[in-house]
């Protein structure tokens, strides 16, 4: 055999054991609950929220955490869906601008985050959706058209699935990607991974069929998700809809844009609260 041929075995050799991996490790890949810790840090009494720890059980039995946080003069309520790492206890600075938008907030750890049971997998976190949902329409008994379901990078297109099962107020997803595939095929240009990706969050799919208010938020300096991502979400989305445009970094987008951020939320919100 001569080099060349040895060169391109080697290569060939790669290209096979780098498609494997990304299709045997896709979980790893995008679920990181221990990358900021399973414990929980604090909680909404650190910045002065009463709250109620809950615990909900899925359909298939497996028991997760969350907190559901009232609002004493509440005009509505916001289910929120956290990104790929940490737990709730990360999501203060969230829970704190939806309550000072007069909201209720109920925020879970999906399984296999913070205290949740379980390991994480795609529908694994839609069967979570559900739970808190239910949850909230039925325990609560809070009136579907005054919630409004917000998802935040992987949160997104949990959000957007619940969103094309049920009927709500609005959407809200922010800094979220297409499609995992979409994703995957920037980070890895060179390998097939819409054939290789069996993990999918069709983000793109699913607000194509959501009929209800939608505002897709995303930052121009996203350094995780390109902002293509956030606008091709958008432009397959249905009308009603509308687009703002972040400032700042992936993970920081939303505080770095200041009021601004909180300002195109609370129009959003009030428009589809009093519509």
């Amino acid at each position: 055999m001569n080099d060349v041929l040895k060169i391109i075995l080697v290569l060939a050799l790669a290209y096979v054991a780098l498609s494997a991996f990304v299709y045997f490790k896709q979980a790893s890949l995008i679920y990181y609950p221990d990358l900021a810790g399973r414990t929980i840090v604090s909680t909404p009494e650190n910045i002065g929220l009463a709250f109620e720890d809950v615990q909900l059980t899925t359909h298939d039995k497996i028991k997760l955490h969350g907190w559901f946080i009232p609002h004493e003069e509440a005009r509505g309520t916001v289910l929120f869906f956290h990104g790929n790492a940490g737990n709730i206890s990360h999501r203060l600075d969230s829970i704190d601008i939806f309550h000072r938008l007069q909201l209720n907030v109920m925020i879970i750890d999906y399984r296999g985050y913070g205290q949740s049971e379980g390991h994480t997998s795609e529908q694994g976190t839609y069967k979570d959706a559900l739970a808190a949902w239910e949850f909230l329409t039925q325990t609560k008994e809070i009136d579907e058209q005054q919630i409004i379901i917000f998802g935040r990078s992987l949160g997104g297109a949990i959000a957007a699935w619940l969103a094309s099962q049920i009927s709500s107020a609005g959407l809200i997803i922010e800094s979220s990607f297409s499609s995992v595939p979409a994703m995957g095929q920037r980070l890895y240009p060179f390998l097939p991974v819409t054939w290789l990706a069996h993990i999918r969050y069709d983000t793109q799919s699913y607000v194509a069929q959501t009929i209800c208010p939608k505002l897709i938020l995303h930052s121009k300096d996203d350094d995780i998700i390109p902002f293509a991502e956030g606008e091709n979400i958008f432009n397959s989305a249905r009308e009603p809809k509308l687009f703002y445009t972040l400032q700042g970094n992936h993970n920081n987008g939303f505080i770095q844009s200041g009021e601004n951020y909180v300002n195109a939320m609370d129009n959003f919100i009030t428009d589809v609260l009093n519509p």
